[in-house]
């Protein structure tokens, strides 16, 4: 065997580029990041609590307040975050540390406070203090009194979550927060009830009151653009449900035609044979709600004589769902459950419309599907997943 025109042939055939050799890429945040977000966390205790924070506080405010202390004791780093000083913190000049009176009268730069000169600053003169623009109320987490009414609709999202249904994206867009739709801000999920009227605020921002709650037990009532600016900094959004498939529907009208449903089933059989099979689904069509489909599923051999749980369903409009069905019966065909069932009369029967693939890898399917981009790619049984053809 020609060892090097073997080698080089498989290179020249490496469809999925397995072979390809790419830089890593470095996450490590430089030292003026790390102290530009060590700061931009102390403005953001400015900017939920009114004020600096102070060593009397909580843990975690006698931590900023001592790192605020050390920023203001150091000209370098002072310098470097005059830009992000938008509370007014650092002040024009570093702060001077004393230890007694002694150390006061001792720098000269305070001659002037002692000076008998009546045209000499007082020591009630303020300088180089930059006014702090406060908001006249300042929203803080409470405990929700009525947290059962939206526990069900977290654990609803954490299971669309776990199934695919739901998916984690960046936050990229302030104007996508809307009522009703979950997100997650600083590792907690969290699902706005509601958002008041907005109003333009002094800075031409479109604003207004939330309602949040969190998924901890708590809610909060910040305004608008705290929670998108919260949500930029250390945020994730939580799509809706079907959100890729179905945005098309917001332009359904009465003069479009709903064809038929779509739905994915999963079996409740005591069979041992069948229980002992993950990611095991059914892909099915019907034109009557699924519900009154599989009314009779224990009675059928098509469900496995069984009872069945609706895994999910999807609305066709304009399509032949008959012709999608068949798609994606074809797709996933090397997959196909092979097992014999037998009827309330004995007779055998080879269902063939159960497949075994995980959820999402046919959610997918459907996606590429109804985009068209279905031709460009190929179920791999072994390896659980959709690759380019």
């Amino acid at each position: 065997m020609d060892i090097e025109a073997e080698l080089s042939r498989i290179f020249a055939e490496d469809d999925l580029g397995l072979f390809e050799v790419k830089p890593k890429k470095s996450f490590v945040k430089t030292a003026d990041q790390r102290l530009i977000d060590s700061f931009e966390e102390i403005n953001a205790f400015v900017a939920e609590n009114g004020l600096e924070p102070k060593q009397d506080g909580s843990v975690i405010e006698r931590q900023l307040a001592s790192r605020l202390y050390g920023i203001r004791n150091n000209p370098q780093k002072t310098a470097a975050l005059l830009d992000y000083d938008r509370f007014g913190l650092l002040g024009d000049v570093p702060a001077k540390e004393y230890h007694s009176l002694e150390d006061v009268l001792a720098d000269s730069d305070n001659s002037a406070l002692f000076d008998d000169d009546e045209n000499a600053e007082s020591i009630f003169t303020l300088k180089n203090v930059k006014e702090v623009t406060l908001p006249d109320y300042i929203a803080h987490r409470k405990t929700c009194k009525d947290f059962e009414y939206f526990d069900d609709l977290f654990k609803k999202c954490q299971k669309d979550l776990s199934t695919g249904r739901r998916q984690i994206l960046p936050f990229k867009n302030g104007t996508h927060i809307e009522a009703g739709h979950f997100f997650i801000l600083s590792g907690i999920l969290l699902y706005v009830d509601k958002i008041d009227t907005l109003k333009y605020d002094k800075n031409g921002d479109l604003n207004g009151r939330t309602r949040c709650i969190f998924e901890n037990g708590t809610e909060s009532d910040m305004r608008l653009r705290s929670l998108s600016s919260g949500l930029y900094k250390d945020g994730r959004r939580v799509t809706e449900l079907d959100e890729r498939l179905l945005d098309g529907l917001k332009d359904i009208t009465e003069d479009d035609s709903e064809t038929g449903y779509i739905y994915i089933l999963k079996s409740k059989s005591s069979d041992t044979r069948i229980q002992s099979i993950d990611d095991l689904y059914k892909i099915g069509y019907c034109t009557e709600p699924v519900e009154e489909r599989i009314a009779n599923a224990e009675h059928e051999p098509t469900y496995l004589m069984a009872p069945v749980e609706i895994v999910d369903s999807f609305r066709c409009f304009n399509l032949n769902p008959e012709k999608l069905e068949l798609l994606l019966h074809n797709f996933f065909g090397n997959s196909c459950l092979n097992i014999d069932i037998f009827d309330d009369n004995g007779e055998r029967h080879s269902p063939r419309e159960w497949f075994i693939v995980p959820y999402q890898i046919i959610y997918q399917a459907i996606y590429f599907i109804l985009n068209g981009e279905i031709v460009d790619y190929r179920y791999d049984a072994h390896q659980q997943e959709i690759v380019k053809k």
